[in-house]
């Protein structure tokens, strides 16, 4: 693994509605681990869960702003549009009957790119799919009574962005990212980084015309790409500072380091790095079992904790 570089997939953020509807779809029906209860550190009156497997591996981890209320967005250009977790193979058959069970809206399995998927959606209506990857993946995944390893996702395996056009994000990819383009279907487009053997793909859809999402309840917010460590991520600042494209400063998200950039095509892209980690507040065997807040929020914990839906 080439550290001094983009490490795929570091987490996807996305809008909910209600916040325990949110938490028990991810943590029952689907079977992931809370990693982290914390609130929106830029609108602390609003929760930010985590989910992923036991340690919050980057690559793993889908989080949420649950916003009570918000009415539903519309998933299209500009915007990531879907999300796909990697599953045992042999297991898609057990997720259809869950989901069926469950009354979890999903589709029927299909094949893409020489692999099978089974699309559905959350309560809220995001786009998800459960895929058997063709190359394998080695990750253990967060099992349940009720999700054991034979069927626990072990993390990402893609992401979906929408474009009207490819090439400028494309670009952003292969120039600054150092993803390769692997394949192409009609016109989906897969790129992949060899930095590392899983959320490592990014697929880039073209439909010219295609009107820009709007960014509400069942969407997701942005995408972030991970990188080792506060220096890299600042020397990748450096890199896209001379693209031309502005870039926030260095952000202190109290798990990781962040930046934040609007790519050409118009997905809000992240990087984030691994250090700290989600251990830095919790130990790893009660991670996602307390409230925890950034240090500029903690003299509001007594009134968030009177106000916030209670999560069981």
């Amino acid at each position: 693994m080439n550290d001094n570089t983009i490490l795929g997939l570091h987490h996807i953020t996305a809008i909910a509605g209600n916040a325990v509807t949110n938490h028990n779809f991810y943590t029952q029906t689907l079977g992931l681990r809370m990693v982290k209860k914390t609130v929106n550190f830029d609108d602390p009156g609003t929760y930010h869960f985590y989910f992923g497997n036991e340690q919050g591996t980057p690559g793993t981890i889908l989080t949420f702003f649950p916003w009570e209320g918000i009415p539903a967005g519309r998933p299209g250009a500009g915007m990531a549009t879907e999300i796909s977790y990697a599953v045992p193979e042999g297991s898609l058959p057990f997720w259809a009957a869950r989901f069926k069970e469950k009354n979890v809206k999903a589709g029927e399995q299909a094949e893409r790119m020489g692999e099978i998927i089974l699309p559905f959606q959350d309560p809220d209506g995001l786009n998800l799919n459960l895929v058997v990857s063709k190359t394998g993946d080695n990750r253990q995944g967060w099992t349940t009574p009720e999700v054991d390893a034979n069927a626990a996702t072990k993390g990402f395996h893609a992401v979906t962005l929408t474009l009207n056009n490819v090439k400028p994000t494309a670009a952003i990819l292969t120039d600054i990212f150092g993803y390769e383009l692997l394949e192409q279907e009609g016109n989906r487009y897969r790129y992949i980084t060899k930095a590392v053997d899983a959320a490592a793909i990014v697929d880039l859809v073209e439909i010219p015309g295609e009107p820009r999402g709007l960014n509400a309840g069942g969407t997701n917010h942005h995408v972030a790409f991970r990188v080792k460590n506060d220096n890299i991520l600042m020397e990748f600042r450096e890199k896209i500072l001379r693209k031309g494209l502005h870039i926030t400063p260095k952000i202190n998200r109290d798990y990781f380091f962040s930046l934040y950039f609007r790519e050409p095509g118009g997905v809000l892209f992240e990087l984030a790095t691994d250090n700290p980690g989600f251990t830095v507040d919790e130990p790893l065997n009660e991670l996602g079992t307390h409230l925890k807040l950034p240090a500029q929020h903690e003299h509001l914990r007594a009134e968030l904790e009177r106000t916030l839906v209670k999560i069981q």
